[in-house]
């Protein structure tokens, strides 16, 4: 791979344009409006086609006017429609982008037929003939006119995030409460919607829209993923932006060779790398990915089957009349918990490990340790009983299955709370005997 002036050109406007979109699309996301870039991208074809109409030149001043303010409007009217139609947001950008693109192909059809419109540079954009297109800065020299004017969009952005971060977050949270601290939401949304308009504008031109969709919406979705703080995932959608500009410009040169195949359009490729991190994002995160999503139910369903074995060993023990009087084999275990194999396992296992459960004559029996911790378990489960049956008046043979799943959340604090709002009962609703949780229960004879 040979690396030239060119290439350092072209990714310098694929960051200036990725960062620029990303630093307004993380509002876009956090006010689950991401479809509003996809709209707006369409939407300024009709103001295109007007500003040629009025000016009869492709100028980028007079484009990109036009394409603003018909932006801007598509923002307008998609609100008013949600307003006043009560129609639901996504329904109404699909509206208002609809007809406002067939408006402006109408009017390039009719209008302005002469002018050269290729599919393709609408759709990927132009970014490898960036650097052929240069103004003469004297403290730069020869510097892409796109980049200048990127640089400028970029400028204005960060400028416009830091003057009004504490009102764009607040806004973006809810709108009611910017109102009630003196916020102007509507202001601070048509100012947001104004960037993104012209973001969207300034980066058109050179990467084309499916970029300018992708870099409003997939940084921020990423970061999103990756962190719950504002301030964390701005700078982390930025980061992935510039990764997503440099790795795409990368890949379009570079892979597409290992094929036997010509380098392929930045653009497009920027796109396909924005979109693997997000992937890696969706599956890795943290928090919010998907694998630690599955790990931490794994681990719930481990920790939930032990406090179940504790609680079957505890019950198992009152049936055989005290302690180390009963018992039970795995097998018996397994089937009792409904589980698979792996989970069951586990949870013998990390039982046997902390010492609340030992196995004794091929049975596992409880411990003093875990005897203290399955009689909890068994007291928040029938109080809980009692409490649903007390004070919601369910019928005794249908609380089982609720006090199950509320006695793996319950501490001794609330069972506390638990037994004062019944009356500090000595059985439940079954006449189980209720095991004491204090020195107050077992001084009323449990």
């Amino acid at each position: 791979m040979s690396w030239t002036m060119i290439d350092t050109w072209i990714v310098v406007a694929g960051v200036l344009s990725a960062v620029s979109c990303a630093l307004v699309g993380n509002y876009l996301v956090l006010r689950r409006m991401s479809m509003m870039g996809d709209a707006i991208s369409h939407a300024v074809l009709p103001g295109l086609a007007v500003a040629f109409l009025l000016t009869n030149s492709r100028g980028s001043a007079a484009m990109f006017v036009g394409a603003a303010v018909v932006g801007v409007l598509t923002a307008v009217l998609t609100q008013w429609i949600h307003g006043l139609g009560r129609v639901d947001s996504s329904a109404s950008m699909g509206v208002v982008f609809t007809v406002l693109f067939a408006l402006g192909l109408i009017l390039i059809v009719r209008g302005a037929d002469s002018v050269d419109l290729d599919p393709g540079c609408v759709l990927y954009g132009a970014i490898e003939l960036v650097p052929l297109d240069t103004v003469d800065l004297w403290v730069a020299g020869e510097v892409p006119r796109a980049v200048v004017t990127l640089a400028g969009m970029f400028v204005v952005d960060t400028l416009f995030v830091m003057f009004f971060y504490k009102e764009l977050k607040i806004s973006a949270f809810d709108g009611q409460l910017a109102t009630t601290l003196g916020i102007n939401a509507k202001v601070m949304h048509y100012g947001l919607m104004t960037l993104v308009a012209a973001t969207s504008v300034a980066a058109f031109e050179s990467v084309g829209s499916i970029l300018v969709i992708a870099m409003l919406i997939v940084p921020g979705a990423a970061a999103s993923l990756l962190t719950d703080r504002l301030g964390v995932m701005v700078a982390f959608s930025l980061l992935i932006a510039v990764l997503c500009a440099v790795l795409g410009h990368v890949a379009a040169i570079t892979v597409p060779v290992w094929f036997g195949y010509p380098a392929t359009n930045t653009a497009g490729m920027m796109a396909v790398v924005a979109g693997v991190i997000f992937a890696g994002a969706a599956v890795g995160a943290p928090r919010h990915g998907a694998l630690s999503k599955a790990i931490h139910r794994a681990v719930l369903s481990v920790r939930i089957a032990q406090e179940d074995i504790l609680g079957m060993l505890y019950r198992l023990e009152e049936l055989g009349g005290g302690r180390g009087s009963s018992g039970a084999v795995a097998g018996v275990l397994r089937r009792a918990l409904g589980v698979g194999p792996i989970v069951a396992g586990l949870a013998v296992w990390r039982l046997t490990r902390t010492g609340q459960v030992q196995r004794t004559d091929g049975r596992y029996v409880l411990t003093g340790a875990g005897r203290a911790d399955a009689q909890g378990l068994v007291r928040a489960h029938r109080l809980w009983e009692t409490y649903l049956v007390k004070h919601l008046n369910l019928r005794a043979d249908h609380v089982h299955e609720p006090a199950t799943r509320l006695e793996h959340i319950t501490d001794s604090a609330m069972q506390e709370r638990l037994s004062d709002r019944t009356g500090r009962p000595r059985l439940d609703p079954q006449g189980k005997r209720i095991p004491p949780g204090s020195p107050e229960d077992d001084a009323d004879g449990r």
